[in-house]
């Protein structure tokens, strides 16, 4: 049973300013797969003022829970308290906000690059160098698939930009705690 000074009210949950606090969170979600699940989840957050900068949502071993990835940007009381309201809703399992330096993240980037004649040979150094890897060839472009931290995935953009970016598409990140406590 809650105490009455738990209970919270949403409208005293907005974030002030709407800067950067520059505080980095991850939360991990186990929510039931069950339509609207995303869409009240990512209300909360905008009701609150925070704005997702990733979101990843995928099965787990079980058919009946998803895994909900999100990454955003905020002061830790404020989303301690969106953490509370989150649980709160019914189909959330159970939450976990991970520390960067506690968890494994990864984030899987497509880009398609203008390549052609002596750049092309350039670009799959690159390509090499972080190991990318070439997912499709034409005669102007090549496609190479980037795997890796939110950092690896901006210095490759960085790398390859000056040759002509044509697209770029990233996933979100999705992340695990590290060694054996499970999320």
């Amino acid at each position: 049973m809650t105490d009455a000074t738990d209970i919270l009210n949403l409208d005293d949950l907005e974030v002030s300013g709407g800067g950067r606090t520059g505080r980095r969170h991850i939360l991990s979600l186990l929510v039931e797969n069950k339509p609207g699940v995303l869409a009240r989840i990512a209300g909360l957050f905008a009701r609150r003022g925070f704005n997702i900068d990733s979101l990843a949502v995928g099965p787990t071993d079980d058919t009946t829970i998803s895994r909900l990835t999100l990454t955003v940007d905020g002061a830790t009381h404020p989303i301690d308290q969106v953490t509370k309201q989150l649980h709160k809703l019914v189909n959330v399992i159970k939450i976990r906000d991970l520390e960067p330096e506690d968890a494994v993240a990864r984030e899987l980037a497509l880009f398609k690059i203008s390549a052609d004649g002596d750049s092309r040979a350039q670009v799959m150094q690159f390509a090499e160098i972080f190991r990318g890897k070439i997912v499709d060839v034409h005669k102007r472009s090549l496609t190479i698939e980037v795997t890796g931290t939110d950092d690896k995935i901006e210095a490759f953009e960085e790398m390859v930009r000056p040759f002509g970016l044509i697209e770029m598409v990233r996933t979100g990140e999705i992340a695990v705690a590290r060694g054996k406590s499970a999320t």
